[in-house]
């Protein structure tokens, strides 16, 4: 067992590597190939390539992982809501209305 876990860190290391190279070849080709045509921009390097995957991986959290889920957001609120009691989901509906406006109201309500 440990033989085997010896071949297998240096291929994952290599693989993450290979990943990370990937990922910025295709932002960087993707870049330069639309926006200096589309939008007058720049073209960047690879290492900036590399930051604005960084980056969208920060603001945006995608390429999987472990993290906030929709899914599961979804079923902790539906739990909250089956817990409140009707005063309780009219004052959040007035306090969602209050940040959100009428959103999702049918439109003869909203106009007054």
């Amino acid at each position: 067992m440990r033989k085997k876990m010896i071949f297998m860190v240096p291929l994952g290391i290599l693989g993450m590597l290979l990943f990370i190279f990937i990922g910025g070849e295709i932002v960087l080709h993707l870049w330069n190939w639309l926006l200096p045509p589309l939008f007058g921009w720049r073209l960047i390097t690879f290492w900036q390539a590399l930051g604005i995957l960084a980056l969208c991986r920060i603001l945006f959290g995608g390429f999987g992982g472990r993290g906030f889920h929709r899914s599961n957001w979804r079923r902790r609120m539906d739990d909250r809501w089956q817990n409140m009691t009707p005063e309780e989901r009219e004052k959040f509906r007035q306090g969602m209305r209050g940040r959100c406006g009428s959103f999702g109201e049918p439109a003869s309500e909203t106009r007054a």
